[in-house]
């Protein structure tokens, strides 16, 4: 189990707005409120499982997984040395033994052949320790990132909002969607709160600075904001339908490739007769390698492009279909919607609210 008096999400700051500071734990505990947690915390129950019986069984722990798991941790965050990881760690309260234990958890569960038994516990309920690991596990993941950004958010929409603007039944809704969204009566809250230490003026503005949030989204998010938004991203947002072989060498995809084109077979006949796997795959141009979206762009429908590495091998697509973003495309809607949510209110978030929090970046 690792050290857990290392960091403290009660003295984490993330970020301050009016003159306050807010901690990891105001982050985290924003969320649970929210209902936005997920399955952040029974993943995390699961992964201290998997270490805890680990440990019982004495298994070893695969020393090139943990190796592998930390250098691509490393590589993402460019920290090239020792001394540079150990500083990122000490930015965020955390050690070498923190580092250690949060992969050792994840390479334990995965390793695991039977299912692990967490321990069904709701995060109000459990010990400080357990709270205090799990804010371990939302730094290294860069989870704590994005739950800081979305208090940002709220508190920057708070602090442009006149207090008196708030509408009473509007907060009575709100207050109602908390109590189904936790299975909770109003008798029940007082007993809620104590047990993550807070209290009723705090969880009043924690309604009011949601109730502040989704109002302004809802006001941006309009057909015609989406449309003039999805019109500009018509490229990025171009959807492709695609045949896909994978291959084992260059050779291989260059006869799969003449098979298609010069012997007029089927791509998965191609695959079929060659034992190689076959998938059909729908994705966004802007999902597509940058060095390879001009490829993607210039292509006709019923084309096969020449062979595209990936990793050790090679890939073979043949395009299907290819479509421009429309409104009844769901992924194309929501990511006008990201784009349009990052871009207003990361621009008030940057008038009202101060990051204190060193963060690897938030992606739109």
């Amino acid at each position: 189990m690792a050290n857990t008096e290392s960091v403290s999400h009660d003295s984490l700051v993330v970020c301050a707005c009016g003159g306050q500071d807010f901690t990891a734990r105001d982050a985290v505990e924003a969320a649970l409120l929210r209902g936005d947690l997920g399955d952040l915390w029974p993943s995390f129950l699961q992964r201290v499982a998997a270490e805890k019986q680990a440990d019982e069984s004495n298994l070893d722990l695969d020393e090139e997984a943990m190796d592998a798991a930390a250098e691509q941790f490393r590589y993402e965050r460019d920290l090239i040395t020792a001394e540079e990881t150990e500083q990122w760690l000490a930015a965020r309260g955390l050690d070498l033994d923190d580092f250690t234990d949060y992969f050792t958890r994840r390479i334990f569960l995965q390793s695991m052949e039977e299912e692990v038994a967490a321990e069904e516990i709701d995060y109000p309920s459990a010990p400080g320790d357990l709270r205090q690991l799990f804010a371990v596990e939302m730094i290294l993941s860069g989870d704590l990132d994005r739950l800081a950004n979305d208090l940002g958010w709220r508190l920057a929409s708070a602090a442009a909002t006149a207090a008196d603007t708030v509408d009473a039944d509007d907060m009575e809704a709100e207050r109602r969607q908390f109590f189904e969204r936790n299975a909770l009566t109003p008798e029940q809250l007082p007993e809620w709160l104590q047990k993550i230490g807070r209290d009723t003026p705090w969880f009043e503005k924690m309604l009011r600075m949601e109730l502040e949030y989704r109002r302004r989204a809802e006001s941006l998010l309009t057909p015609q904001t989406r449309k003039r938004e999805m019109a500009l991203l018509r490229l990025p947002l171009t959807r492709f339908e695609a045949e896909v072989i994978e291959l084992e060498s260059h050779d291989a995809a260059k006869e799969a490739l003449f098979c298609v084109r010069e012997d007029g077979m089927s791509m998965e006949e191609v695959a079929n007769e060659g034992r190689y796997p076959y998938k059909v795959l729908s994705f966004l141009q802007e999902d597509i390698p940058e060095e390879l979206q001009p490829r993607f762009l210039s292509v006709t429908v019923g084309e096969v492009l020449e062979p595209l590495p990936r990793g050790d091998a090679f890939e073979l697509y043949r395009v299907t279909s290819k479509t421009e973003p429309h409104a009844d495309d769901p992924a194309a809607c929501q990511r006008v919607d990201r784009i349009l949510l990052h871009r207003h209110f990361s621009e008030l978030a940057a008038r009202h609210v101060e990051t204190r929090l060193p963060m690897a970046g938030i992606a739109e």
